[in-house]
């Protein structure tokens, strides 16, 4: 099952360095800023682009504020991903962000 993690975590995840991130705003969220090195995966075209993500590694899923991405998770890991969701999304993270 996967978890919910709070933005502690997950910074401390990026910081190790091997973290794979996945943003599952809209593009032009994405664009607007993001987590330096993170995936852009749109919630609505998320099914199109699922072969991008390897079953053999875990993500944390991220959005605005959590919510898509708690979906997107949970939809992951019911088909056998290794995932975690980002509690509180973008908007909490104080971290670099990339343009």
């Amino acid at each position: 099952m996967f978890k919910n993690v709070k933005m502690s975590e997950f910074e401390q995840a990026l910081k190790s360095g091997n973290a794979h991130i996945l943003d599952v705003r809209e593009l032009y969220e994405y664009e607007e800023g993001h987590v330096p090195g993170s995936i852009n995966v749109p919630t609505s075209e998320f099914l199109k682009h699922m072969h991008l993500i390897e079953k053999d590694k875990h993500y944390y899923i991220i959005c605005l504020t959590g919510s898509r991405s708690q979906m997107v998770a949970r939809y992951l890991d019911q088909q056998g991903y290794q995932v975690s969701n980002v509690l509180g999304g973008i908007i909490v993270y104080r971290g670099e962000i990339e343009e």
